[in-house]
């Protein structure tokens, strides 16, 4: 188990929480339990199939600490609660805060991504050692990502953010070293996917939204109601805000797994609308190689702490949750380091 911003994490597949006095143990086969006071904590993020104790339950219930289970992927199954009270204070709160502070959310929002994305490249060109032309389009990227900060009109910043994405993606391809044809991509494309690069990027994009889908309900916040993605019923437009921090990796993981040659063309099934998807086959890599990342440790730039990947939905929804409280003062966004 890991804590973190007074957020207890158990990660162990086959750990069980209990209770001892007015501490949660947590005990898992071969290891010597782990107790720390309830007192400590403000919320516990379950990753395990065997659960927790009633009276553990109970006890967070009664404390006010919340209590949350997942899958070991993540997938949110449910959370514990009390008599009920409802959520309209943090709710409303949400609300008020995403009103007063749309603006720096945004630019914050933006600017991470694009300099997250540029990064990326700046990444890729040392790997490979690029043309001119794509490392351009870096500086292009985090030259962009520090004008937002000039600009008070939201619409301005959407439009940026649009002509740095369109920019991006129309050169995609030159960060890709694998030259079979079926990896030829020239442009972003959602409604669907029209090629086997974008196929792979937006299954990867709806994955790591619905782990932050996850990790906002685990905070206490309402995934439905966000500060930049325009808001309509069913929409879980907070969970597509904070996604746009970590595009990055999914990115990333993409020109990995084609470079590497871990795709191939079976790995694709084109529609006769022209739309292509992933297999099955190709999911279940795909699926293989995130979880893979998702173990992988790096240090988090605000917490200074090593976390593993898998977490940082969780990390990033909790510093959310803390500035909708009025905990800290500002939201710090994810930027790679």
């Amino acid at each position: 188990m890991k804590k973190l911003l007074n957020t207890l994490y158990v990660t162990d597949e086959k750990a069980y929480l209990s209770l001892e006095g007015e501490a949660v143990v947590c005990s898992s086969e071969g290891k010597p339990p782990l107790k720390l006071p309830l007192a400590n904590l403000e919320n516990i993020c379950c990753f395990s199939y065997l659960g927790c104790s009633p009276a553990l339950m109970g006890k967070c219930a009664d404390k006010g600490v919340g209590l949350a289970f997942f899958t070991p992927h993540g997938r949110f199954l449910a959370r514990v609660t009390g008599a009920v009270k409802g959520n309209v204070y943090t709710r409303t709160k949400q609300i008020e805060v995403f009103k007063s502070s749309a603006l720096s959310l945004i630019r914050d929002n933006v600017a991470a991504k694009l300099m997250n994305t540029g990064r990326l490249i700046d990444r890729t060109v040392r790997d490979h050692g690029d043309s001119a032309d794509i490392a351009a389009i870096s500086s292009l990227l985090k030259e962009r990502a520090r004008t937002v900060y000039d600009e008070t009109d939201i619409d301005i910043i959407r439009g940026i953010e649009g002509a740095c994405a369109k920019k991006y993606f129309e050169s995609f391809r030159a960060l890709i070293r694998n030259d079979r044809p079926i990896f030829d991509i020239y442009g972003r494309s959602k409604h669907p996917p029209l090629d086997a690069v974008n196929a792979t990027l937006s299954f990867l994009y709806s994955v790591l939204t619905n782990d932050f889908a996850s990790a906002l309900e685990s905070a206490g916040l309402d995934c439905y109601i966000g500060f930049y993605h325009v808001q309509r019923p069913g929409r879980i437009s907070l969970a597509c805000d904070m996604v746009e921090e970590v595009r990055c990796i999914a990115e990333r993981m993409v020109i990995s797994m084609i470079n590497l040659k871990m795709l191939d063309e079976k790995d694709f099934e084109k529609q006769p609308t022209g739309a292509v998807f992933l297999s099955d086959n190709g999911r279940k890599k795909v699926l293989a190689k995130l979880q893979e990342k998702k173990r992988e440790k790096f240090v988090h730039p605000f917490l200074k702490q090593k976390i593993p990947y898998g977490l940082l939905p969780f990390v990033q929804s909790n510093l959310l949750a803390k500035f909708v409280r009025g905990e800290i003062e500002e939201y710090p966004p994810f930027v790679l380091r």
